[in-house]
């Protein structure tokens, strides 16, 4: 993990980039995920990388996965835990696995999901940290800010859904991306988004 780490500090988020990518799927995956997560505290680059490599490998939905069986639930929790992810990495200390901390995370986000079930409350899709960052889009000129920052592969669909209001089959078809496309780009860009406030607030 040198080399990821001397990217890092270097500030070539390309080659950091890429080297994340090489280890998803290897058991370099929680090294390389324990480094980005301690830059992640102070630069919201890496923390954009740390999103990216836990969404691209597909650990939150497995996490998520194994306690639900709604695939819809699955993908809103497994959305709800990346948002908070990029809320709360202040509070990884480094001491386990950064999965074994997502998991913790990805457990509270069910228990919410299933306490919503047992008030027979409708399962709102923007539920949660994605419900907040919505009201902040519309309200904010710093999530504007924030927004406008992202990459165009994300921001389009994330500005269609939570300033245009329009469904996830909609942006699809305007975008002509798969559906679940889609709902990955835009779980991503939030995560983003709150990514960068969170940085923004702790820079004030």
């Amino acid at each position: 993990m040198d080399e990821l780490r001397a990217a890092l500090e270097a500030r070539d988020w390309r080659s950091a980039r890429r080297l994340t990518q090489e280890s998803v799927g290897t058991p370099a995956f929680d090294d390389a995920l324990a480094v980005l997560a301690s830059e992640a505290r102070t630069e919201g680059s890496a923390a954009e990388l740390l999103i990216e490599a836990l969404d691209s490998s597909g650990v939150m939905r497995r996490f998520a996965g194994a306690a639900l069986l709604d695939s819809t639930a699955v993908d809103d929790v497994a959305q709800e835990a990346l948002i908070s992810v990029a809320y709360s990495i202040e509070s990884y200390d480094g001491r386990g696995k950064v999965t074994t901390w997502v998991h913790s995370i990805v457990r509270r986000r069910v228990v919410d999901h299933l306490r919503r079930q047992r008030q027979d409350a409708p399962l709102d899709e923007d539920a949660g940290p994605a419900a907040r960052i919505s009201s902040m889009i519309a309200t904010r000129t710093t999530v504007r800010e924030a927004l406008e920052a992202l990459p165009e592969l994300y921001r389009q669909p994330v500005v269609h859904r939570d300033i245009e209001g329009l469904s996830y089959k909609e942006i699809a078809q305007r975008l002509g991306r798969a559906e679940g496309t889609v709902k990955a780009q835009i779980s991503r860009g939030r995560a983003m988004v709150a990514a960068q406030l969170k940085e923004g607030l702790t820079d004030e």
